[in-house]
């Protein structure tokens, strides 16, 4: 049982150490996994618009809308993986990875 804590707690500790980056990797996947989710209810919401409005539009929103999440939303992944101690953060790590990984 030692051996797994310990194991447990290595992994938490250099996870933790790369938390920004992993955070980040956590919303761009989020990102990749519901931007068709999200373009096709912004499509539906702009589908009056005329076709040489709509795309240009199209394109900014999904430009500022992705890089406002990577800029916004990984600081506030970043703090709530934060909260877990270094028994914990590895299995809810690898429970997020595994749920974003199983979503498609």
């Amino acid at each position: 049982m030692d051996l797994v804590l310990d194991l447990l707690a290595t992994v938490s500790r250099w996870s933790r150490s790369n938390l920004s980056e992993i955070a980040l990797a956590l919303v761009g996947c989020l990102l990749v996994l519901f931007g068709a989710d999200f373009k096709g209810w912004v499509e539906q919401r702009l589908g009056s618009i005329a076709g040489a409005l709509r795309v240009p539009l199209m394109s900014l929103l999904c430009m500022i809308g992705s890089g406002a999440a990577l800029i916004y939303a990984t600081p506030w992944v970043v703090r709530g993986l934060s909260q877990f101690n270094n028994y914990s953060l590895a299995p809810v790590l690898l429970v997020l990875i595994g749920v974003v990984a199983d979503r498609r």
